[in-house]
């Protein structure tokens, strides 16, 4: 059974009230987490409200018998310290057997002399894996009211917030219709192989292998006609195409020949026929899609394409930028404050950024009390402008187009001018996200994706709190000091 933590039945461990936090300058990022997580563990209204939320996910519904698994508290310090340091769960399994800081702040570092805990690598990859999208928020919640609590002078201060976006791309590669297809036909063969594995003596695909090298050296084909030029290159194109798609329907049809032969023994074999069912439809959708652009020079409505088979929620986004001119992915709206903790974040979901706004304002404004907001000119509209008026005292947001008159007066206003300059600070804010790890997730499925943005955005503000803990107490330390040398 899983307990929150427990240390004091261990002989020889560390305490991680006496973990000592690094307070150099460039002691780089793991320290400032560190010091931040020491604060939450020792500070029992925190602890209190951070183990109740971990629980009711990761406990509920479970007996109280059994072997005893990975504490919680482990649990949400391995998810914080891998989006903080941007690392793989390689990685993350030897800090976790081998960095002393990390270890103590665990709670599983021995003194000299005792025998060391180690982790293994699929029990952190398994536990770490049982947060969701939803556990992530609530844990990001408690982490802002944390840090309004640690950098807040007065509780009722009004925050001065600023929103932008900016795009997290999936693990793809770029997309094009022949490659879709290639990948479409390999992981339909990858499902017929799991079955030839577990039943040797299912008939017809004694050549399996042929299946494989014909159709990738077709997809070579493919790609190699159309990157080059010359003279006929539209007909050699289209000759090479053909005989992709030949190939392709053959093995479309052998598939659906063979399919009611494939066993059904067991819960596995099902899901494995699931799964064969799902790329199939791929490989219908992508031969469809390749005939209709090359063959009859057909354009594609963008709602037909899809961009990945593994990812289906990639998105195609063109932002306007120059470098890169296109991102595959997700948009990410984030909202910051004056003391850059960031206090909501939103995924798009085939959303542009004015079409957020008012689903932003009503969750933002029912939990914080908001004295002025700015945005960028995307998230423009005059609804939404009118909106966030009747319950924000000032609200920066310049017009898309042409000024009349008085917002001519309004965007030359002092004020207005010195908070639009203001809001470049969370232009700094997106680049230390995707420093940690939010340029590119790795993770598998949109669920993990999910959970992946918010652990990163966790343990951005964790590192944001613990960096100005570490600095209050350099400057406790520099007093104590001269009033010892004054002395």
């Amino acid at each position: 059974m899983r307990k929150r933590f427990e240390q004091q039945f261990v002989l020889g461990r560390l305490p991680i009230e006496e973990t000592e936090i690094p307070t150099q300058k460039r002691s780089g990022a793991l320290p400032a987490l560190c010091a931040a997580l020491k604060e939450i563990f020792t500070t029992p209204e925190w602890n209190e409200k951070i183990f109740v939320i971990l629980e009711d996910k990761i406990l509920s519904g479970k007996q109280k018998t059994g072997r005893t698994g990975m504490d919680l508290w482990q649990i949400f310090v391995l998810s914080q310290v891998r989006l903080c340091q941007n690392i793989s769960y390689d990685e993350l399994h030897h800090m976790a057997n081998y960095d002393s800081l990390i270890r103590q702040i665990m709670g599983v570092e021995s003194g000299f002399g005792y025998e060391k805990y180690k982790f293994k690598y699929q029990n952190i990859v398994d536990n770490v894996s049982l947060l969701d999208d939803e556990t992530v928020r609530a844990l990001n919640q408690i982490i802002v009211e944390f840090g309004h609590g640690v950098f807040k002078k007065k509780e009722e201060e009004a925050l001065r917030c600023k929103t932008d976006s900016f795009v997290v791309e999936s693990n793809v590669h770029f997309p094009t219709d022949y490659n879709l297809l290639w990948d479409s036909a390999r992981k339909c063969l990858d499902m017929i192989d799991k079955f030839l594995k577990k039943y040797p003596k299912v008939p017809g695909w004694r050549k399996k292998g042929d299946w494989y090298r014909q159709l990738k050296n077709s997809m070579r084909v493919v790609g190699k006609s159309s990157s080059s030029g010359g003279k006929g290159k539209e007909q050699r194109v289209k000759q090479s195409v053909r005989y992709y798609l030949s190939k392709a329907r053959a093995l479309q049809d052998k598939l659906d020949r063979s399919k009611e032969d494939l066993p059904t023994m067991d819960i596995m074999d099902v899901s494995n026929h699931l799964e064969l069912d799902r790329y199939m439809d791929f490989l219908d959708k992508f031969i469809d899609l390749l005939e209709r652009r090359v063959i009859k020079g057909e354009q594609i409505p963008h709602d037909e394409k899809l961009f990945s088979v593994f990812e289906d929620y990639t998105e195609w986004i063109t932002k306007g930028k120059l470098r890169p001119n296109v991102e595959l992915g997700k948009k990410l709206a984030i909202t910051t404050d004056q003391y850059n903790l960031i206090i909501d974040y939103r995924i798009m979901d085939h959303q542009s950024d004015s079409q957020i706004v008012k689903p932003l304002a009503e969750r933002i404004t029912a939990l914080f009390s908001v004295m002025s907001w700015s945005f960028d000119k995307g998230f423009w509209h005059r609804d939404n402008k009118a909106m966030l008026e009747e319950c924000v005292e000032k609200v920066i947001m310049p017009k898309k187009g042409k000024c009349n008159k008085l917002e001519q007066e309004e965007e030359g206003h002092r004020s207005f001018k010195r908070l639009r300059n203001m809001h470049s600070a969370v232009e700094s804010n997106i680049n230390e996200l995707e420093c940690r790890g939010l340029d590119r997730c790795p993770d598998r499925g949109y669920g993990n994706f999910k959970r992946y943005i918010g652990l990163a955005v966790g343990a951005y503000n964790l590192r944001r709190i613990g960096q100005y803990l570490i600095a209050t107490q350099r400057i406790q330390q520099s007093a104590d000091r001269e009033h010892k040398a004054a002395a």
